[in-house]
């Protein structure tokens, strides 16, 4: 799969972090990634120290000017592409509605673009145009699950959301779940991951994010984890992540160094939604966003 959205419907739990450092290490390994930052906080555009003066050049421009995604790129000074973020994408619900022509408007501009570069997209966690735009453009979605009280509640909504747009992409799209700030020193994270993985099983990544100090300082100092401390925990760990990544065939990059992963992911039983539950949420879904079932099929 060339193309991944990071994506939660709950703030706070990594998405940035783990694109800005799953990027980085891409760039470093010469896969030469293409990073989008959906998010109109552009907390990703931030971190790379990318000043956007107009809306127009970032990916608003797609937008409001159907502007293509090669004109909107910069290199970041970690040596990858990234099409950057502004507050004027908050107004792209109201302002170009939210029929099929523009959730597609990402996937579409996306087919343009050369195939073989992997795509990495920073998805708002509201769900809106934005982040339902990642997912009808992506391959899969990874989503991180930090190890808190509130992770099983996040990974069911995200379950729903994903259930209810399926029935929109006609296709299952394949997703992974990261649990990130995991410490096992804590009873909870222990019993959070036990629970994820009894749930979702293999889906669950082997690798886990440790909550780690050089992961935190890194954006501050406008560096991925690779840059501002090498051999630290959180550097390791997401080295790991692509590698598994890799090997499992979630995410096909030309990838150099790449080591098979040894680790097993535990089995765990699925327990499935109930049907009520699944239509409940199609039909929030279909009548806030209008959605049609006449849309892109899988590739």
């Amino acid at each position: 799969m060339a193309r991944i959205a990071v994506f939660n419907q709950k703030g706070g739990v990594g998405k940035t972090t783990t694109t800005l450092n799953l990027a980085g290490l891409l760039s470093r390994r010469a896969a030469d990634p293409l990073v989008i930052d959906l998010d109109p906080q552009a907390h990703l555009t931030g971190v790379c120290a990318v000043a956007v003066v107009r809306a127009e050049n970032s990916l608003y421009g797609l937008y409001a000017h159907g502007a293509p995604l090669s004109s909107l790129q910069c290199v970041t000074g970690n040596g990858w592409r990234l099409v950057p973020s502004h507050l004027d994408l908050s107004k792209v619900d109201t302002q170009f509605g939210k029929g099929p022509s523009v959730l597609y408007r990402l996937a579409q501009a996306l087919d343009r673009e050369a195939a073989e570069r992997p795509v990495l997209m920073d998805a708002c966690p509201m769900l809106g145009v934005l982040s339902l735009s990642s997912v009808f453009a992506a391959d899969g979605v990874l989503i991180p699950i930090s190890a808190d009280y509130l992770a099983m509640k996040d990974a069911l909504q995200m379950e729903r959301t994903l259930k209810a747009l399926e029935q929109v992409l006609k296709r299952r799209v394949p997703r992974r779940y990261l649990i990130t700030r995991y410490d096992s020193r804590r009873r909870m994270s222990v019993e959070i991951e036990r629970q994820l993985r009894e749930r979702y099983g293999d889906e669950v990544c082997a690798t886990r994010i440790a909550e780690n100090v050089s992961l935190a300082e890194s954006p501050a100092n406008h560096r991925d984890v690779f840059d501002h401390a090498p051999s630290s925990r959180g550097a390791r760990d997401y080295a790991d992540l692509l590698e598994e990544l890799v090997c499992a065939g979630f995410l096909q990059a030309h990838v150099r160094d790449a080591r098979p992963s040894l680790r097993n992911v535990p089995a765990g039983a699925r327990t499935a939604l109930s049907a009520g539950r699944e239509s409940a949420v199609r039909s929030q879904v279909a009548a806030g966003l209008h959605l049609v079932h006449s849309g892109r099929t899988g590739r």
